[in-house]
Parts: structure tokens; sequence; C-alpha cells
């Protein structure tokens, strides 16, 4: 044994908890990894938090390294950034990105880690589970070359689509959101923002990540003539009502569900998981990506974080949580 970690639980829906997590040594094809960050993904995670996985979706759901079972207790995440500690030589001592829980330390296969960039901040990095999901939605619908695109919902996913969006010559992209406040964050990414009763019409492609019944019907409205509405939002338990009346069918419009759960039709035969998520971590040499960080918080103060989040009196997009050898809770 290595030592002891300490790692955050869902004690119960609406409870969560620090618990000490015993480390195994690592055998040659792992890696000792001493978390430095990890993100919390606000809106999968409040679900998780508030018990609100469907039963039908406890296996499609489970995180890599998940222990326990939806709803309760469950030790569930998986944006996290540390360094190698121990390992193979190419690997110790490089910052890594791992699909992880929340905890202090691990072991896990040295396949399962990503070496960060040299020119990607540690901090940033959390990013990339979120920036993976972007990448593979823009690989389900791509825009073309001059399009007109709006994304609806300008949460973690929402925001990393509309930054990838930016990069695509001649598109023009509109960030739409209920909330005034993040027009600032558009502005960092830089594109255009609405409130959803000012939004521009004749959209090419919406991108919809509100996960709203309101912002999935925005988005329909929004969309020209044979136009496609992308999907990225999860619901949990929650009903979607939607009205497919109007121009719906008479503009035969498109709606498509997208998941990162597998790889894109589109590159599913040329790209791995691994490669997707190395390109994402290479797109977050992007300084903009950093207005999706909104806020830090020590790993000890985790339950307390995530309770803010999921009740609404904590405004986040990505939350950061930081790890230090004097923490309390820090292996």
């Amino acid at each position: 044994m290595t030592g002891e970690a300490y790692a955050f639980w869902l004690r119960e829906p609406g409870v969560g908890e620090i618990r000490p997590a015993v480390l195994p040594a690592p055998a040659p094809d792992e890696v000792l990894v001493r978390a430095r960050y990890s993100g919390v993904s606000r809106g999968t995670e409040t679900l998780v938090f508030a018990g609100r996985v469907p039963v039908d979706q406890h296996t499609a759901m489970r995180a890599p390294f998940q222990e326990g079972d939806f709803p309760a207790p469950v030790k569930y995440g998986y944006l996290s950034v540390g360094v190698v500690e121990q390992g193979p030589a190419e690997l110790r001592g490089r910052t890594v990105f791992c699909l992880h829980p929340h905890q202090s330390a691990y072991v896990v296969p040295a396949s399962a880690v990503v070496p960060v960039p040299d020119g990607v901040p540690a901090a940033r990095a959390v990013l990339a589970g979120t920036v993976e999901t972007a990448v593979n939605a823009l690989w389900d619908a791509p825009p073309l070359i001059g399009d007109r695109v709006s994304v609806v919902g300008a949460g973690m996913v929402g925001c990393g689509v509309a930054a990838l969006l930016a990069r695509f010559p001649g598109v023009r992209v509109e960030l739409v959101d209920a909330d005034p406040a993040r027009a600032a964050v558009a502005a960092a990414l830089g594109v255009d923002f609405a409130t959803p009763e000012r939004a521009t019409g004749g959209r090419d492609l919406v991108v919809h990540a509100s996960a709203t019944s309101e912002g999935l019907q925005r988005s329909l409205e929004l969309l020209a003539p044979e136009g496609t509405a992308l999907e990225l939002s999860w619901y949990g338990d929650r009903a979607v009502r939607l009205s497919l009346g109007g121009a719906f069918h008479s503009g035969r419009l498109t709606v498509r569900s997208s998941q990162v759960g597998m790889v894109a039709p589109a590159r599913r035969g040329s790209r791995t998981y691994a490669d997707r998520l190395a390109l994402a971590l290479e797109l977050l040499a992007d300084p903009a990506f950093d207005a999706l960080i909104t806020g830090s918080s020590p790993f000890a103060e985790l339950p307390d974080v995530l309770a803010g989040l999921t009740d609404g009196s904590l405004p986040a997009l990505c939350h950061l949580i930081t790890y230090q050898e004097s923490d309390p809770c820090s292996a």
C-alpha cells in the first residue's frame, strides 16, 4: 500500500462527505497521481448529487472510476488534473488529465491518463472533458463555412461549443441565455450574445445545451427551413415538453442528439477516445477558455459546493476544486 488519500462521496441524495481511501501500490503499468485540481461539471454532477439519475440510465451514466451505485452512496466525477508521482519513466513528474472522481490521490492504469500539453495551465486543463464533449458535438453536426449558428444555453458545455465555433471561418455565432450576465462570457469567447426573446432567427444550426424544455422549444423556433437542432442537454429524470406544431413539419426541421459516451459516427473509424481527449487538451491552449472557470474552493469544501450548485445559491459555470498538501483533507 502506498498510503491514504481522501475522496468525495455522495452519502445520500443531497448529502456529500469526504472519506478516506486506501491506495494500492501501483503495478508496473499503473500510475500514482497526486491531484492538483478537479472541476465540477455543474449540469451532470448536480443531477447526480440530487439523486436524479433515471434507473434505466444507471449503467450508461457510470463514470470510468466510479465506486458505488446510483443513487447513493456513490463516488462520482470525471474532471481531474494531477501530477504523476509513480509510474513509467515517461510519465513521472508529468501533469496529466484523468476521468477520475474528486480524490486527492489515486492509482489508475497508465493508459487512463493523458499528458497536459506544456502550453495549457493545469487549472484550465480540468475543462478537457467539457471541450471533448464540444468536439464530439461538432463532429456530429459540423457547421459549413458561412453558417449562422446559435448556441442556446451558456453553461459549461454551451460555452465550450461556442468557443470552438468561434474558430470556424465565416461562421457567425450567437450565444443565447436567459441570464444577461452571460454576455460577458460571450464577449470573452469572441461570440455574439442575446437573451432568448432577442435571439436571431433563420439559423442553419442551433446547438441546445440549456437542459430546459423552453430552451429546446426556442432552438426550434430559431431554425431556418431544413435546419438542425443538436441536443446536448441531459435532463436526468425530468420530462421534456415540446410543441411540434407550427413550422416543425413544414420547415422539415431536425432534432438530433449528441452524447460524448461514444465517438461521433463521422470520426468513429478514424479516432479513438484517447485521440479525442488529446485534441481537447490541445485546444485548451487558447486562454479564452479561462472564462468558463468562474470560481474555486478547496477540496474540503466540496460537499457544500455541490449543495450550493444544486440549489442555485452558488452560480457557476465550471467550479474549480483545489488540492494542497497542507489541506486537512489531502493525503
